[in-house]
């Protein structure tokens, strides 16, 4: 079978998925979450095979925590599909719906988009989040996963098609060259989610006339205000960091207004102590590292600009509010970022001005994930202002049309000297 026919028949499948109930959507799933926990022994057992390579091949510590599907991890993501069987269906919602006329009805209702190309790297049950989203929305779902996690990606698309009867709305691909054909299917793709490095993301929105969303980087900062409380400070900034460095939505950088620096930076110094925390300071931060026992450097501007991925920071004293939200409209990736404060007012200025798909106060930037937002699980995060934003879940998966329903009105009736005039009554609360 040629790829186009294989793309034609994974769009004809994800038809007939959206002409199931919702109810049979979820039974799929909540059967699919049984089959990951009966063969988790046999999901490890790949996983440790991929892991074992990686180490050979000399990944990156980030990717190989992603990369990792142990117990734990196996265990959210089998909860995390349960979630989304539990969800509101997000098809067939009726958004907006207007009296035009008598007899001349218009309502705005929720669809699936079509079929979505997923390119992914290292975290396998990034698959499970992504399959399962995808069929509680009755979109077909094209997935792309990295090298690194090809016998663990392998053995959940086995298991997805043994227990779905063939899940002919799922297809995995296998090789590199297989992205490049799927950026050309424009006919048969609606949505391309790229979850990778900016040069990847960039390389599929310069390759492909489908519409591209999904973030590059996860430049993420959390500013400690003048009367921000230490210990929520020091406690938001330290799991921010160091409860999973590897993630997109980890703080990478911690501004600190100079009146709060003296007593929050070894404070915060000393809650880093037992992660071994490397510290990229700018001059005024670095005498108030005098006594850290990790290792300290001094930060040039690019240290900024880096999404370190590891149990590394940068860390710079701000004069003002007004300096942080403007270091951070420079060198914020729009992903998410977080104020400390005790000020309402400081607290509103944060939430309006910084432009970011998730704006925080006084918590972790961790928090900013589909699973935790309550979407079930999500297929990635948005930092582009079109469709969707933020946590990507089922609402993100759907588009909408607009339903006209008459009884023989014509355009003409509504021009001239004795036009009728249109109504415009909403229908809705």
């Amino acid at each position: 079978m040629d790829k186009e026919a294989e793309y034609r028949n994974v769009r004809n499948a994800a038809l007939r998925l959206a002409s199931l109930s919702d109810e049979e959507r979820s039974a799929m799933l909540l059967k699919m979450a049984a089959a990951f926990e009966e063969n988790k022994e046999r999901i490890f057992r790949a996983n440790r095979e991929d892991i074992e390579k990686a180490g050979k091949d000399g990944i990156s510590n980030a990717l190989l925590h992603r990369l990792v599907l142990d117990e734990s991890k196996l265990a959210s993501a089998i909860e995390g599909v349960k979630s989304v069987a539990s969800q509101k269906c997000p098809l067939h919602e009726v958004r907006e719906k207007r009296l035009l006329d008598e007899g001349l009805v218009l309502e705005k209702v929720t669809f699936p988009l079509g079929v979505i190309g997923m390119v992914f790297e290292a975290r396998p049950d990034a698959l499970i989040q992504i399959v399962s989203l995808a069929i509680k929305s009755a979109n077909g779902i094209i997935l792309k996963g990295g090298k690194e996690a090809s016998l663990t990606n392998s053995t959940l698309y086995e298991i997805i098609r043994e227990t779905l009867d063939g899940a002919g709305s799922v297809m995995l691909l296998s090789s590199h060259s297989d992205v490049d054909t799927m950026l050309k299917m424009e006919g048969y793709i609606d949505l391309i989610i790229p979850r990778g490095s900016n040069k990847f993301v960039r390389y599929c929105m310069d390759n492909t006339h489908i519409p591209v969303m999904g973030h590059a980087d996860g430049i993420c900062t959390v500013y400690v205000d003048s009367c921000a409380d230490m210990d929520t400070a020091v406690n938001v900034c330290t799991d921010s960091k160091v409860q999973y460095p590897a993630a997109c939505n980890a703080a990478e950088t911690i501004l600190v207004h100079k009146d709060a620096a003296e007593t929050f930076i070894p404070l915060f110094a000393s809650s880093l102590e037992q992660y071994g925390v490397t510290i990229h300071a700018d001059e005024r931060s670095l005498p108030l590292l005098k006594d850290y026992s990790g290792k300290v450097m001094k930060a040039c501007e690019d240290d900024f600009h880096t999404e370190f991925l590891s149990l590394e920071l940068a860390m710079k004293v701000v004069d003002s509010i007004d300096e942080a939200i403007s270091h951070i409209a420079e060198h914020s990736s729009h992903h998410t970022d977080a104020i400390v404060t005790c000020d309402d007012t400081n607290r509103e200025r944060f939430f309006n001005e910084v432009d970011s798909a998730d704006v925080f106060s006084n918590c972790s930037t961790r928090f900013a994930d589909g699973y935790r937002f309550g979407l079930g699980a999500e297929v990635g995060i948005s930092t582009g202002k079109l469709h969707a934003r933020g946590p990507v879940g089922l609402e993100g998966l759907t588009t909408t049309k607009w339903l006209l329903s008459g009884n023989g009105q014509i355009v003409r009736s509504y021009t001239g000297r004795d036009a009728r005039h249109f109504i415009h009554k909403d229908l809705l609360p």
